[in-house]
């Protein structure tokens, strides 16, 4: 048997003891510290943080998206997402309008220079993540998928799996 679980006959059968489990949590935290280091790179020379990061992201996947539904995606309060907006806003990355059917909505689109911040960040991680599939094989990034996917809480997998399928 692996150690990872798995027996000769090609059973995979996976035992989580304590020490596979701090393996695993160690490997997360490790490859998180990678994933956002080429972003945290090209973002701190512009005096931005991840949560400007995240913002460019979900605006970007969703143009018209309102503030509403990027409160709810992000998990982030009124607050911190007001004052990450206002500081993107004023530097003219992302666009707020006024909803047509409801004037209270706002809704966020990405300006020229914000669709090319975004662009330029989202490159760096799809290069590290483009290297790390490749390595690993399609059978072990479907399962990453599934386990990342098996992490999520339902609502937020709910939230996920209506974006992956290109749902408003």
């Amino acid at each position: 048997m692996t150690e990872g679980g798995a027996t000769s006959g090609g059973e995979n059968l996976l035992f989580l003891t304590d020490e596979q489990l701090r393996k695993g949590i160690e490997a997360m935290f490790f490859a998180y510290r990678g994933f956002t280091a080429d972003p945290d790179r090209i973002l701190a020379g512009k005096d931005y943080g991840r949560a400007h990061h995240r913002a460019l992201h979900f605006i970007n996947r969703m143009p018209g998206t309102t503030v509403s539904r990027l409160l709810e995606i992000l998990g982030v309060t009124k607050q911190s997402l007001n004052r990450v907006l206002r500081r993107l806003i004023a530097d003219g990355l992302v666009e707020s309008r006024v909803g047509n059917s409801d004037r209270r909505e706002r809704h966020l689109y990405l300006t020229e220079a914000g669709a090319a911040l975004e662009a330029e960040l989202s490159e760096a991680q799809r290069a590290r993540m483009r290297k790390a599939y490749r390595a690993a094989g399609p059978e072990a990034v479907a399962g990453f998928r599934q386990v990342l996917e098996a992490m999520m809480e339902e609502e937020i997998r709910h939230q996920y799996q209506t974006l992956r399928d290109g749902r408003p």
